[in-house]
């Protein structure tokens, strides 16, 4: 354990190695860490000590192997955590699902970058900056492109400024990342991500956490996945023209799930290989969308409902449902999700509880990292910024998770559910699927003016008043239409 790390608690130790072992003895992996029990100290003694001289000589035989051979390590002690979390992250990238910066360079900065005062490249306040980034080996970052439910958008049809300052964070989000290139790489594919990692550079991705921010227009969901954007959130806080929210659930409203142009937009994103994320959607919608998703979905900062009995967080038959989608739980670090009762108790353990319980339901090839950071108020004690990653990765250790397990929880399950994506959106176009045209139902829509020039007689003869001066001889095929006004 690191010196940063905070103390593992003791009080619920053997409810922690009964989750432990039921996940871990679910799994086909070999490298299993070593778990001390109390009760076998006595017993083992003597083992232990022969492992350690076994692991200590060997050390000493092929230390100087290393040097002529960088390839080869030296045997590790199975009980040296927080060095086999760094040689896991290392080796794998971890990608978070879910951090809010952007969204503080709009509120703070007012999307100014160049003549702000705010220096990215030294430790500020909250809980991003590049400084600590790399201090938390993050591989890979998904920037949560983010505007507030417009609260003067009564129906979906409302006009809004929401679709224009999306428009504006996914712009600030990429030339954040394009200035600081020495620590940070612009990705739209799980192939850059890899390339990225092995440059020593955080892969640096954008999600849009919430379908209200493309205005209800399948259209928009082209555009911004053009412009780059390579999640988005089906709702956030709010309903939609998709879908119900977790929130208007705990307000005390139905749960109505899905809505119709939903189903459409599913399909759209499925054809165009945008990835949909689950997280703030009501369970009822979490479970039509798996229904008919015809490709892998996530959950980009999300947990367990049967661990924390939060709305947020998704109910067992949901987990198991994931399994068969073959989607990944990317667990977040929100107190308030981790322990409801108790948020301001929560900590590192508290999310790997969550971690567990997925995997047991799900499989260790469903589980994943979403934190929220620089999105909550108050962060889990051992995970209190994006230095801290490593905390988690020796805490799972500590917990018997073995080290093939971690590697997919920390980046290989979401490369895989992307690389799937990818690949089933090019099958889907190649067959010649067409892009989706459904639109809002109660989206209304320019009658156009008595001077137009009309394509269709349709159009003429319903869209026109019959009595317009010159028109009727029009419609009847007669005649033409009248001069247009300036334009």
């Amino acid at each position: 354990m690191s010196d940063t790390q905070a103390p593992v608690h003791t009080s619920n130790g053997d409810e922690h190695r009964r989750k432990a072992s039921t996940a871990v003895n679910g799994s086909d992996t070999h490298d299993r860490a070593l778990v001390l029990h109390p009760s076998s100290q006595s017993n083992g003694i003597t083992s232990r000590l022969r492992s350690v001289f076994v692991a200590a000589s060997l050390a000493i035989i092929l230390t100087p192997l290393s040097l002529i051979w960088p390839g080869i390590q030296p045997p590790l002690d199975p009980s040296n955590y927080s060095e086999r979390a760094r040689r896991i992250l290392k080796s794998t990238p971890l990608i978070d699902g879910h951090n809010d910066l952007p969204w503080q360079l709009r509120v703070e900065l007012h999307n100014r970058l160049y003549d702000s005062k705010a220096d990215l490249e030294t430790k500020l306040l909250g809980h991003t900056d590049l400084v600590r980034l790399r201090e938390g080996m993050v591989g890979g970052q998904f920037w949560s492109v983010y505007v507030d439910c417009d609260v003067n958008q009564k129906h979906f049809e409302d006009p809004s400024w929401v679709v224009r300052d999306t428009l504006e964070q996914i712009d600030v989000t990429k030339r954040f990342v394009n200035e600081h290139p020495r620590h940070l790489m612009y990705c739209q594919t799980p192939s850059c991500v890899r390339k990225s990692f092995k440059m020593g550079k955080t892969a640096s991705m954008i999600g849009i956490e919430g379908g209200h921010q493309v205005g209800g227009s399948i259209a928009s969901i082209r555009q911004v996945f053009n412009l780059g954007a390579r999640y988005i959130t089906m709702t956030h806080n709010c309903d939609n023209a998709f879908g119900t929210a977790a929130s208007t659930v705990a307000a005390g409203n139905q749960d109505v799930g899905l809505f119709k142009l939903g189903y459409s937009a599913v399909k759209e994103m499925n054809r165009l290989g945008m990835i949909i994320d689950l997280s703030h959607v009501s369970h009822q919608t979490m479970r039509d969308i798996l229904s008919v998703a015809r490709t892998p979905v996530i959950f980009s900062h999300s947990g367990a409902y049967s661990v924390g009995k939060h709305l947020r967080n998704a109910p067992d038959d949901v987990l198991r449902s994931m399994k068969q989608n073959g989607g990944v739980v990317m667990a977040t670090f929100v107190n308030k999700f981790l322990k409801p009762d108790s948020p301001d108790t929560a900590s590192v353990h508290d999310v790997i509880d969550h971690i567990l319980h997925i995997a047991d339901l799900c499989g260790w090839e469903c589980v994943g990292i979403g934190s929220d950071f620089s999105g909550m108020p108050h962060a889990p004690k051992g995970l209190e910024d994006v230095s801290k990653f490593p905390n988690l990765i020796e805490a799972l250790l500590e917990r018997g998770v073995t080290d093939e397990q971690i590697k997919l929880l920390v980046g290989e399950n979401l490369l895989r559910v992307w690389g799937e994506i990818e690949k089933k959106a090019k099958h889907f176009q190649a067959s010649g699927e067409s892009p989706v045209e459904d639109e809002y139902e109660g989206r209304g829509w320019h009658m156009g003016e008595a001077g137009d020039p009309w394509m269709l007689r349709e159009s003429a003869d319903t869209r026109v008043p019959k009595d317009a001066e010159g028109l009727s001889a029009v419609i009847q095929g007669r005649g033409s239409f009248p001069a247009v006004k300036n334009v």
